[in-house]
């Protein structure tokens, strides 16, 4: 018996049918609506159908929303009321028809996210309606390294609707040890093309906004104002302070995560809720007084199980269930495994989301952060020699006296020849081993910590000495390329 049901056409076949979004027809089977159509549309045909009358492959049928190979395929028996959806393929890793179709009906899963999303929809707090707002949710991911390698794999599985991926780096060899998301044949690549891939091949329901560029005052508040939650996978003090105040201007949640070493945080600064980051930490320590990962090492797994708190805070702000960390810092040691939280207060006082705040606009962040000219500012050009002048003088005259005020395990991967090794923090114990008579060149990575032991010698008495201008990354990569780098 034949009823009238309605078939929608998917936007790549409207154009055989006149432009037309849905058409009904009469029919008894699947098959009987598709031949109508078909008859009465004759270039649709070919595009649906085998040159042997057979459904082509790539084209899937589904009745309300129930794909037909798992009923009884084009026999399946039509009701009075009955939607059909042809869903062809689409070439190219895009968003498939059906999952369009999905998000301009937003409130329904199809049958496919039913399957995926099966262990969230038997969760209480999660359910059908849960998972409905996971899919109609934004989140933005302020870097792909260490802590953005978990949030983009867990984020994307458990089907956020759009993923927001800001970076302009490419993948080093060196992340490989903890940025999991990334292999070896992907060294040299963008991270963006690559994590993008990885997130399609995860759940190719999720759609994936790249931001290939460094977030700056110019483009923050542009970027991030389109995203529902903001997620800081940063690992510097300028981006990390513009992503809090953008996110207190735009009244966005902030997830944020660190690393360095043994041990991570992790919090949720959400100024209409609570403490912002700047209550936290209202100034940046000087340039150079805490080290970065690339110089004081972090433990490969530690950025997978802070990113992973971070997707887990991220998934309850969009569902709107749990007690997320706002208000409370979560520190983690991964050596001793032991969590510890801490109480955090909004600020009265703070500057940005403060009663009486007075950053009403993002600001010159690396100029706050003192970041770019520290060593320039702090020491003058007297106080810094180039690789080349180096390399020259040691050549020459050879009478200049090396000093690495690196750690002893950095000491292990690579040093300059002759140089001898006083770490930084036992510089001012050790400081009878030098005279002021010899002229002295302090290093160490990349010349952050070598300009503090500079300025603390200059304070001594000692005049002759002078920081190696970019560390010895700089020597390897202008003077001797055989050394190793980390």
């Amino acid at each position: 018996m034949s009823h009238i049901v309605k078939v929608y056409i998917p936007t790549p076949l409207q154009q055989y049918v006149g432009n037309q979004e849905a058409i009904e027809v009469r029919a008894a089977t699947v098959r009987d609506a598709l031949d109508a159509i078909a008859t009465e549309h004759a270039a649709l045909r070919r595009h649906l159908f085998e040159d042997s009358g057979m459904l082509r492959n790539f084209v899937n049928v589904y009745v309300n929303d129930e794909d037909i190979r798992y009923l009884q395929k084009d026999a399946t028996p039509l009701r009075p009321g009955d939607t059909i959806s042809i869903i062809p393929s689409i070439a190219g890793g895009s968003v498939s028809v059906m999952q369009r179709v999905a998000r301009a009906r937003k409130d329904h899963l199809t049958m496919e996210e039913i399957r995926r999303y099966s262990r969230h929809l038997i969760l209480p707090e999660v359910g059908m309606a849960g998972q409905i707002k996971l899919r109609n949710s934004s989140a933005l991911i302020v870097g792909t390294g260490g802590l953005g390698a978990p949030l983009t794999q867990y984020l994307s599985a458990a089907g956020g609707g759009r993923l927001g991926l800001v970076d302009f780096d490419v993948v080093d060899l060196s992340n490989l040890q903890r940025q999991v998301i990334y292999t070896t044949n992907d060294v040299g690549k963008p991270k963006l093309e690559v994590a993008k891939r990885r997130i399609e091949a995860i759940n190719p329901g999720v759609e994936v906004t790249t931001h290939e560029a460094k977030l700056t005052s110019e483009n923050a508040m542009e970027i991030l104002r389109n995203y529902d939650v903001v997620v800081d996978g940063t690992d510097n003090f300028p981006t990390r302070y513009l992503v809090n105040d953008a996110c207190v201007l735009l009244g966005k949640p902030n997830v944020y995560g660190s690393i360095f070493r043994w041990e991570g945080q992790a919090s949720v600064f959400w100024a209409e809720k609570g403490p912002c980051y700047r209550c936290l930490y209202a100034e940046p320590p000087p340039p150079g007084l805490v080290p970065s990962c690339a110089e004081g090492g972090v433990f490969g797994v530690l950025p997978g199980i802070v990113g992973s708190i971070q997707a887990t805070e991220v998934l309850k702000i969009l569902l709107g269930t749990g007690d997320p960390l706002v208000g409370r810092l979560l520190v983690f040691d991964a050596k001793k495994m032991k969590f510890r939280e801490l109480k955090l207060r909004k600020d009265s006082n703070c500057r940005v989301c403060g009663p009486n705040a007075t950053v009403k606009e993002l600001i010159d962040y690396y100029e706050f952060c003192g970041v770019g000219q520290a060593r320039e500012a702090e020491l003058g050009e007297a106080y810094v020699i180039a690789p080349e002048v180096l390399k020259a003088q040691i050549e020459t005259s050879g009478d200049v006296v090396l000093i690495d005020v690196r750690e002893p395990m950095e000491w292990e991967i690579n040093r300059l020849p002759g140089a001898k090794l006083i770490p930084l923090a036992t510089l001012p114990q050790r400081v009878n081993e030098l005279s002021t008579a010899d002229e002295i060149v302090l290093y160490c990575k990349v010349g952050n910590r070598s300009a503090h032991a500079v300025n603390f010698l200059r304070e001594l008495g000692f005049r002759k000495v002078k920081n190696l201008d970019g560390g010895i990354d700089a020597w390897i990569e202008r003077i001797d390329p055989s050394l190793p780098s980390y």
